[in-house]
Protein backbone atom coordinates (compact mmCIF):
# COMPACT_ATOMS: atom_id res chain seq x y z
CA UNK A 1 0.00 0.00 0.00
CA UNK A 2 1.47 3.34 -0.73
CA UNK A 3 2.13 5.95 1.83
CA UNK A 4 -0.40 8.25 -0.17
CA UNK A 5 -3.68 5.38 -0.20
CA UNK A 6 -2.74 4.95 3.72
CA UNK A 7 -2.64 8.94 4.38
CA UNK A 8 -6.32 8.65 2.37
CA UNK A 9 -7.60 5.59 4.53
CA UNK A 10 -6.54 6.95 7.64
CA UNK A 11 -8.19 9.98 7.19
CA UNK A 12 -11.42 8.88 5.97
CA UNK A 13 -11.69 6.83 8.82
CA UNK A 14 -10.59 9.50 11.52
CA UNK A 15 -13.24 11.97 9.61
CA UNK A 16 -16.08 9.05 10.06
CA UNK A 17 -14.90 8.38 13.49
CA UNK A 18 -15.35 11.83 14.44
CA UNK A 19 -18.52 12.01 13.04
CA UNK A 20 -19.56 9.22 14.95
CA UNK A 21 -18.08 10.76 18.11
CA UNK A 22 -20.28 13.60 17.46
CA UNK A 23 -23.49 12.13 17.11
CA UNK A 24 -22.51 9.96 20.75
CA UNK A 25 -21.91 13.63 22.45
CA UNK A 26 -25.28 14.87 20.96
CA UNK A 27 -26.81 11.86 22.34
CA UNK A 28 -25.20 11.78 25.38
CA UNK A 29 -25.76 16.28 26.06
CA UNK A 30 -29.34 15.26 25.11
CA UNK A 31 -29.81 12.74 28.08
CA UNK A 32 -28.11 14.62 30.88
CA UNK A 33 -30.58 17.26 29.47
CA UNK A 34 -33.48 15.02 29.78
CA UNK A 35 -32.16 14.13 33.41
CA UNK A 36 -31.76 17.36 34.44
CA UNK A 37 -34.67 18.54 33.34
CA UNK A 38 -36.92 15.81 35.02
CA UNK A 39 -35.71 16.85 38.18
CA UNK A 40 -33.50 13.92 37.93
CA UNK A 41 -29.99 15.32 38.65
CA UNK A 42 -28.13 15.45 42.33
CA UNK A 43 -24.88 17.45 42.80
CA UNK A 44 -22.71 16.47 45.28
CA UNK A 45 -19.84 19.06 46.70
CA UNK A 46 -17.39 18.13 48.99
CA UNK A 47 -14.33 20.45 50.97
CA UNK A 48 -11.01 19.05 50.72
CA UNK A 49 -9.20 15.80 50.17
CA UNK A 50 -6.62 16.01 52.97
CA UNK A 51 -9.41 14.85 55.30
CA UNK A 52 -9.28 10.75 54.37
CA UNK A 53 -13.23 10.62 55.19
CA UNK A 54 -14.63 12.57 52.28
CA UNK A 55 -12.87 10.80 49.55
CA UNK A 56 -12.99 7.43 50.68
CA UNK A 57 -16.42 6.85 52.54
CA UNK A 58 -18.83 10.33 52.40
CA UNK A 59 -18.64 10.67 48.86
CA UNK A 60 -19.18 6.57 47.91
CA UNK A 61 -21.73 5.99 50.34
CA UNK A 62 -23.86 9.02 49.34
CA UNK A 63 -23.47 7.93 45.73
CA UNK A 64 -24.45 4.24 46.09
CA UNK A 65 -27.54 5.28 48.35
CA UNK A 66 -28.77 7.99 45.93
CA UNK A 67 -28.68 5.27 43.31
CA UNK A 68 -30.34 2.64 45.12
CA UNK A 69 -33.39 4.86 45.92
CA UNK A 70 -33.59 6.39 42.11
CA UNK A 71 -31.48 4.40 39.71
CA UNK A 72 -32.00 6.96 36.89
CA UNK A 73 -30.74 10.17 38.77
CA UNK A 74 -27.88 11.95 37.71
CA UNK A 75 -24.78 12.30 40.18
CA UNK A 76 -22.63 15.10 39.77
CA UNK A 77 -19.45 15.23 41.80
CA UNK A 78 -16.59 17.92 42.68
CA UNK A 79 -14.43 18.24 45.36
CA UNK A 80 -13.36 21.85 46.70
CA UNK A 81 -9.59 20.93 47.58
CA UNK A 82 -9.60 23.21 50.46
CA UNK A 83 -10.59 26.15 48.68
CA UNK A 84 -13.54 28.20 49.33
CA UNK A 85 -13.47 30.29 46.24
CA UNK A 86 -13.53 27.23 44.39
CA UNK A 87 -16.44 26.04 46.13
CA UNK A 88 -18.33 28.97 45.16
CA UNK A 89 -17.27 28.61 41.41
CA UNK A 90 -18.23 24.78 41.76
CA UNK A 91 -21.77 25.69 43.07
CA UNK A 92 -22.03 28.12 40.02
CA UNK A 93 -21.32 24.91 37.89
CA UNK A 94 -23.42 22.82 39.67
CA UNK A 95 -26.38 25.35 38.70
CA UNK A 96 -25.25 25.76 35.17
CA UNK A 97 -25.51 21.74 34.99
CA UNK A 98 -29.36 22.04 36.05
CA UNK A 99 -28.71 19.89 38.83
CA UNK A 100 -32.16 19.74 41.18
CA UNK A 101 -30.53 19.20 44.48
CA UNK A 102 -27.63 20.04 46.12
CA UNK A 103 -25.82 18.13 48.70
CA UNK A 104 -22.93 21.05 49.91
CA UNK A 105 -20.54 20.28 52.59
CA UNK A 106 -19.37 23.66 52.63
CA UNK A 107 -15.44 24.63 53.00
CA UNK A 108 -17.02 28.14 54.33
CA UNK A 109 -19.53 28.48 55.72
CA UNK A 110 -20.42 31.71 55.88
CA UNK A 111 -18.32 32.35 52.73
CA UNK A 112 -20.86 29.94 51.01
CA UNK A 113 -24.09 32.06 51.52
CA UNK A 114 -24.42 34.15 48.67
CA UNK A 115 -23.60 30.74 46.37
CA UNK A 116 -26.55 29.15 48.68
CA UNK A 117 -28.87 31.83 48.26
CA UNK A 118 -28.25 31.57 44.07
CA UNK A 119 -28.54 28.40 43.57
CA UNK A 120 -31.57 28.26 45.93
CA UNK A 121 -33.22 31.47 43.37
CA UNK A 122 -32.83 29.31 40.29
CA UNK A 123 -34.91 26.40 41.84
CA UNK A 124 -32.62 24.13 43.50
CA UNK A 125 -32.61 22.41 46.37
CA UNK A 126 -29.96 22.55 48.94
CA UNK A 127 -28.74 20.33 51.50
CA UNK A 128 -26.10 21.08 54.10
CA UNK A 129 -23.98 18.10 54.54
CA UNK A 130 -21.89 17.51 57.80
CA UNK A 131 -21.29 21.51 58.34
CA UNK A 132 -24.78 23.92 58.50
CA UNK A 133 -23.73 26.60 55.80
CA UNK A 134 -25.36 29.65 56.11
CA UNK A 135 -28.12 30.40 53.89
CA UNK A 136 -31.33 29.07 52.99
CA UNK A 137 -30.51 25.43 53.29
CA UNK A 138 -33.90 22.84 52.86
CA UNK A 139 -32.10 20.20 55.52
CA UNK A 140 -29.03 19.50 57.20
CA UNK A 141 -27.55 16.48 58.57
CA UNK A 142 -24.44 15.92 60.15
CA UNK A 143 -23.45 14.25 64.48
CA UNK A 144 -24.32 16.43 67.39
CA UNK A 145 -21.15 18.14 67.16
CA UNK A 146 -20.99 19.79 70.79
CA UNK A 147 -21.42 16.23 72.08
CA UNK A 148 -18.52 15.05 69.98
CA UNK A 149 -16.89 17.61 71.78
CA UNK A 150 -18.08 16.37 75.10
CA UNK A 151 -16.60 13.23 73.91
CA UNK A 152 -13.21 14.13 73.08
CA UNK A 153 -13.00 16.56 76.53
CA UNK A 154 -13.69 13.22 78.42
CA UNK A 155 -11.50 10.55 76.57
CA UNK A 156 -9.15 13.20 77.40
CA UNK A 157 -9.69 13.53 81.00
CA UNK A 158 -9.86 9.75 81.12
CA UNK A 159 -6.93 9.11 79.55
CA UNK A 160 -5.14 11.55 82.05
CA UNK A 161 -6.36 9.74 85.31
CA UNK A 162 -5.14 11.19 88.58
CA UNK A 163 -3.22 13.59 86.37
CA UNK A 164 -5.94 15.48 85.64
CA UNK A 165 -6.32 18.18 88.11
CA UNK A 166 -6.94 22.39 87.92
CA UNK A 167 -3.19 23.07 87.36
CA UNK A 168 -2.57 20.58 85.13
CA UNK A 169 -1.68 22.19 81.24
CA UNK A 170 -2.92 20.60 78.34
CA UNK A 171 -2.83 22.31 75.28
CA UNK A 172 -5.97 22.94 72.81
CA UNK A 173 -5.65 22.44 68.71
CA UNK A 174 -9.26 23.45 67.19
CA UNK A 175 -10.61 23.28 63.36
CA UNK A 176 -10.98 25.78 61.66
CA UNK A 177 -12.80 28.79 62.25
CA UNK A 178 -14.36 29.35 58.62
CA UNK A 179 -16.14 25.68 59.87
CA UNK A 180 -19.09 26.30 62.04
CA UNK A 181 -18.51 22.23 63.34
CA UNK A 182 -15.01 23.68 65.01
CA UNK A 183 -17.14 26.29 67.33
CA UNK A 184 -19.38 23.71 68.47
CA UNK A 185 -16.38 20.71 69.10
CA UNK A 186 -14.63 23.54 70.91
CA UNK A 187 -17.76 24.36 72.73
CA UNK A 188 -18.64 20.64 74.21
CA UNK A 189 -14.87 20.30 75.35
CA UNK A 190 -14.51 23.37 77.50
CA UNK A 191 -17.78 22.18 78.75
CA UNK A 192 -15.69 19.12 79.99
CA UNK A 193 -12.76 20.45 80.66
CA UNK A 194 -12.60 23.87 82.00
CA UNK A 195 -12.21 23.63 85.96
CA UNK A 196 -10.86 20.13 85.89
CA UNK A 197 -7.35 21.15 83.85
CA UNK A 198 -5.78 24.29 82.35
CA UNK A 199 -5.59 24.97 79.24
CA UNK A 200 -2.56 26.77 79.11
CA UNK A 201 -2.35 27.19 75.25
CA UNK A 202 -5.12 26.88 72.47
CA UNK A 203 -4.86 27.51 69.05
CA UNK A 204 -6.59 26.92 65.48
CA UNK A 205 -4.99 24.51 63.23
CA UNK A 206 -6.98 24.79 60.29
CA UNK A 207 -7.61 21.34 60.35
CA UNK A 208 -4.10 20.73 58.70
CA UNK A 209 -1.17 18.46 60.24
CA UNK A 210 1.17 20.51 59.39
CA UNK A 211 -0.38 23.64 60.46
CA UNK A 212 -1.29 21.60 63.93
CA UNK A 213 2.71 20.34 64.38
CA UNK A 214 3.84 24.09 64.03
CA UNK A 215 1.60 24.84 66.81
CA UNK A 216 1.96 22.43 69.32
CA UNK A 217 5.61 22.90 68.39
CA UNK A 218 5.44 25.95 69.38
CA UNK A 219 3.60 25.30 72.44
CA UNK A 220 6.24 23.44 74.23
CA UNK A 221 8.94 25.80 73.18
CA UNK A 222 5.97 28.60 75.48
CA UNK A 223 4.98 25.88 78.15
CA UNK A 224 7.82 23.08 78.59
CA UNK A 225 7.54 19.77 77.63
CA UNK A 226 7.79 18.47 81.38
CA UNK A 227 4.73 21.07 81.88
CA UNK A 228 1.93 20.03 79.15
CA UNK A 229 -0.34 16.64 80.73
CA UNK A 230 -1.81 16.29 77.48
CA UNK A 231 -3.27 17.52 73.96
CA UNK A 232 -6.47 18.13 73.00
CA UNK A 233 -6.50 17.78 69.02
CA UNK A 234 -9.91 18.29 67.39
CA UNK A 235 -9.56 15.61 64.55
CA UNK A 236 -7.24 12.80 63.56
CA UNK A 237 -5.35 14.58 60.55
CA UNK A 238 -4.06 17.54 63.24
CA UNK A 239 -3.63 14.77 65.49
CA UNK A 240 -1.58 12.87 62.92
CA UNK A 241 1.43 16.51 62.92
CA UNK A 242 0.79 16.53 67.01
CA UNK A 243 1.84 12.94 67.07
CA UNK A 244 4.97 13.82 65.09
CA UNK A 245 5.48 17.11 67.24
CA UNK A 246 5.30 15.25 70.37
CA UNK A 247 7.57 12.19 69.56
CA UNK A 248 10.08 14.79 68.42
CA UNK A 249 10.01 16.02 71.80
CA UNK A 250 10.30 13.02 73.39
CA UNK A 251 6.54 13.40 75.24
CA UNK A 252 4.24 11.20 75.69
CA UNK A 253 1.25 12.29 77.04
CA UNK A 254 -2.67 11.84 76.36
CA UNK A 255 -3.88 13.44 72.60
CA UNK A 256 -7.64 12.89 71.50
CA UNK A 257 -9.04 13.12 67.74
CA UNK A 258 -11.88 12.86 65.48
CA UNK A 259 -12.84 10.91 62.58
CA UNK A 260 -11.40 7.28 63.20
CA UNK A 261 -9.13 7.56 60.29
CA UNK A 262 -7.27 4.10 59.79
CA UNK A 263 -4.21 5.69 61.16
CA UNK A 264 -5.55 7.26 64.12
CA UNK A 265 -6.64 3.54 65.10
CA UNK A 266 -3.33 2.14 64.69
CA UNK A 267 -1.75 5.13 66.37
CA UNK A 268 -4.23 3.93 69.53
CA UNK A 269 -2.93 0.86 69.26
CA UNK A 270 0.91 1.76 69.39
CA UNK A 271 -0.17 4.20 72.41
CA UNK A 272 0.60 7.46 70.58
CA UNK A 273 -3.09 8.69 70.44
CA UNK A 274 -5.38 7.84 73.34
CA UNK A 275 -8.59 8.47 71.61
CA UNK A 276 -10.90 9.21 68.38
CA UNK A 277 -14.15 10.23 68.13
CA UNK A 278 -16.07 7.40 65.41
CA UNK A 279 -18.83 9.05 63.35
CA UNK A 280 -20.39 6.16 61.29
CA UNK A 281 -20.21 7.39 58.14
CA UNK A 282 -22.82 5.32 56.72
CA UNK A 283 -25.76 6.73 58.53
CA UNK A 284 -24.79 9.89 57.96
CA UNK A 285 -24.79 9.59 53.96
CA UNK A 286 -27.35 7.42 53.82
CA UNK A 287 -29.98 9.54 55.31
CA UNK A 288 -28.28 12.63 53.31
CA UNK A 289 -29.38 10.87 50.20
CA UNK A 290 -32.41 10.02 51.41
CA UNK A 291 -33.14 13.77 51.88
CA UNK A 292 -32.06 14.49 48.66
CA UNK A 293 -33.98 12.32 46.68
CA UNK A 294 -37.56 13.06 49.05
CA UNK A 295 -36.77 16.64 47.54
CA UNK A 296 -36.13 15.61 44.12
CA UNK A 297 -39.61 13.56 43.94
CA UNK A 298 -41.47 17.00 46.66
CA UNK A 299 -41.82 14.87 49.35
CA UNK A 300 -41.74 16.19 53.18
CA UNK A 301 -38.33 15.83 54.41
CA UNK A 302 -39.42 15.15 58.23
CA UNK A 303 -39.75 11.57 57.82
CA UNK A 304 -35.73 11.83 58.46
CA UNK A 305 -34.87 14.87 59.49
CA UNK A 306 -36.56 14.25 62.74
CA UNK A 307 -35.02 17.69 64.51
CA UNK A 308 -34.45 21.18 63.75
CA UNK A 309 -31.04 23.09 63.74
CA UNK A 310 -30.30 27.15 63.57
CA UNK A 311 -27.82 28.22 61.04
CA UNK A 312 -25.22 31.24 61.93
CA UNK A 313 -27.82 33.31 59.67
CA UNK A 314 -30.33 32.37 61.79
CA UNK A 315 -32.20 30.30 59.51
CA UNK A 316 -34.39 27.28 60.97
CA UNK A 317 -33.15 23.89 59.48
CA UNK A 318 -34.72 20.83 59.78
CA UNK A 319 -32.07 18.50 60.59
CA UNK A 320 -30.94 14.85 61.39
CA UNK A 321 -28.44 15.04 64.28
CA UNK A 322 -26.63 11.45 64.71
CA UNK A 323 -24.66 10.52 68.09
CA UNK A 324 -20.84 9.62 67.65
CA UNK A 325 -19.11 7.18 69.64
CA UNK A 326 -15.53 7.31 71.45
CA UNK A 327 -13.09 5.03 70.24
CA UNK A 328 -10.11 3.92 72.62
CA UNK A 329 -7.88 0.35 72.57
CA UNK A 330 -10.83 -1.18 74.44
CA UNK A 331 -13.61 -0.56 71.98
CA UNK A 332 -12.01 -0.65 68.65
CA UNK A 333 -13.31 -4.19 67.47
CA UNK A 334 -16.70 -3.37 68.38
CA UNK A 335 -16.91 -0.50 66.44
CA UNK A 336 -14.75 0.43 63.36
CA UNK A 337 -14.30 -3.35 62.80
CA UNK A 338 -17.96 -4.68 63.56
CA UNK A 339 -19.13 -2.27 61.24
CA UNK A 340 -17.11 -2.84 58.63
CA UNK A 341 -15.31 0.20 58.43
CA UNK A 342 -11.93 -1.35 57.97
CA UNK A 343 -10.36 -4.47 58.02
CA UNK A 344 -8.40 -6.27 60.42
CA UNK A 345 -6.06 -6.89 57.60
CA UNK A 346 -6.03 -3.37 57.14
CA UNK A 347 -5.72 -2.39 60.62
CA UNK A 348 -3.11 -4.80 61.64
CA UNK A 349 -0.22 -4.59 58.89
CA UNK A 350 3.10 -5.78 60.24
CA UNK A 351 4.26 -2.72 62.35
CA UNK A 352 0.61 -2.92 64.51
CA UNK A 353 0.27 -6.57 64.07
CA UNK A 354 1.60 -7.82 68.01
CA UNK A 355 -0.41 -4.77 69.18
CA UNK A 356 -3.66 -5.68 67.26
CA UNK A 357 -2.92 -8.76 68.98
CA UNK A 358 -2.68 -7.76 72.69
CA UNK A 359 -6.22 -6.18 72.11
CA UNK A 360 -7.70 -9.02 70.31
CA UNK A 361 -8.28 -7.45 67.23
CA UNK A 362 -6.60 -10.42 65.44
Amino acid sequence: MTAMRRRVIVGTAVVSMALALAACGKAGDKKSDNASGSGKSIGILLPDTVTARYERFDKPLMVAKIKELCPDCTVTYDNAAGDASKQAQQVNTMVTKGVKVLILDAQDSVGIRSSVQSAVDKGIKVVAYDRLAQGPVSAYVSYDNEKVGELQGQALLDALGPKATPQAKIVMINGDDADPNAAQFKAGAHKVLDGKVAVAYEQSGLWKDTVANQKVTAAITQIGAKNIVGVYSANDTMAGGIATALKGAGMHVPLTGQDADLTAIQRILAGAQSATVYKAYKPEADATAEIAVDLLQGKAVTSVADTTATSGSGQSVPAKLLTAVSVTKANIKDTVVKDGMYTTAQICTAEFAQACKENGIQ
